[in-house]
């Protein structure tokens, strides 16, 4: 196994990693492993199942990401957890009174980030900085704060220092921006043809006012007025854009190579995405045969993604609450505004 760890993200099919997966990740040395509602049935299980993988892979401090937003996305949805709201319904609730908003989602952000660093989840791949307008694909919605890009940059912050707070990794997604997409990548190839200077002041702006945050999810969106063929996330000219023109220095992931809005083959794909400059790519799930071939196709981090790594790590703090009496004050602070 090289000491350098390999610049991709793995997943796996089941609530358990299997021998097999075990003697892969310890051959193979993937950087980190990414966990969804097939992985996450009950608190001991998941603590056994990070536990294993960060000790095939021999580091105590592996990252394992899920998604876990609130609202529609959230893979700790089952019973032993509480349901987290929407970005949505937290921006609904600024309109009407801006502090309550903002005290509502930083308490919210830090009971989510409590419930998962208490697990040993490192990161639940938060907040969206996307806008929304009425093309939107439905893929983005309520995971959305609004059109606002300022509005969006105010909100985003709350939860960016709240999971801060209690140890637990934000990362802004889809940068450069999703909203204008009307097509889900999942499924297909969306294509934005707004302008620069259009995006410069809108999509982009939420990303740039928040450049700070420690990690980036990189969407497979083709902006056409940057790169009229490759989606971002596999694009050397939007690897440009995103680190000169917007100016963020942090760690740059890929949204996950299974999507639709990607061609070839897994291999293929993760090499897409590292040729293209950024630092990890990430592959979400798929058996012990997608793994391998994954792994085949990927390589060591590089010494900047290193750094940019290590300097995220020293910015998460060590803050403990009640996650479940956090969560049910932020009830509270709906219901004395009649939000449903």
């Amino acid at each position: 196994m090289s000491s350098t760890p390999l610049a991709l993200f793995v997943g796996l099919p089941n609530p358990t990693l299997s021998d097999d997966e075990f003697s892969l990740f310890r051959e193979t040395n993937p950087l980190g492993l990414f966990v969804g509602r097939r992985n996450l049935r009950n608190p001991e299980q998941a603590r056994i199942l990070i536990e294993r993988f960060r000790e095939a892979v021999g580091r105590d401090d592996a990252p394992v990401f899920t998604d876990q937003e609130g609202g529609r996305v959230q893979h700790m949805d089952a019973g032993p957890w509480p349901l987290f709201r929407s970005f949505g319904q937290f921006a609904e609730l600024a309109r009407r009174d801006l502090d309550l908003g903002k005290r509502a989602l930083r308490l919210s952000s830090q009971a989510m980030g409590a419930m998962m660093s208490e697990l040993g989840l490192s990161s639940g791949c938060s907040p969206v900085l996307d806008l929304v307008f009425e093309t939107t694909s439905a893929v983005i919605g309520a995971r959305s704060f609004g059109p606002d890009p300022d509005f969006i940059a105010t909100l985003g912050r709350e939860v960016v220092d709240g999971l801060l707070e209690t140890g637990n990794m934000p990362v802004m997604k889809h940068i450069p921006g999703h909203g204008r997409a009307t097509l889900d990548s999942h499924k297909e190839r969306p294509v934005v043809d707004a302008s620069r200077e259009t995006l410069t002041a809108t999509d982009f702006k939420p990303f740039v006012a928040l450049k700070e945050t420690p990690w980036a999810m990189v969407a497979h969106v083709v902006y056409s007025a940057y790169d009229a063929e490759l989606p971002a996330s596999i694009s050397p000219i939007m690897h440009e854009v995103i680190r000169k023109d917007m100016g963020y220095d942090g760690v740059l992931i890929s949204d996950c190579i299974f999507m639709e809005s990607l061609r070839g083959t897994l291999p293929e794909r993760v090499a897409q995405v590292l040729d293209a400059g950024f630092d990890i790519a990430l592959h979400s799930h798929g058996d012990v045969k997608d793994s391998e071939a994954a792994a085949k196709a990927a390589r060591p981090l590089t010494d900047a993604a290193q750094k940019r790594i290590a300097a995220g790590k020293a910015r998460l703090g060590t803050l403990k609450i009640d996650y479940r009496a956090a969560q049910a004050e932020v009830e509270a602070m709906f219901a004395s505004t009649l939000v449903s």
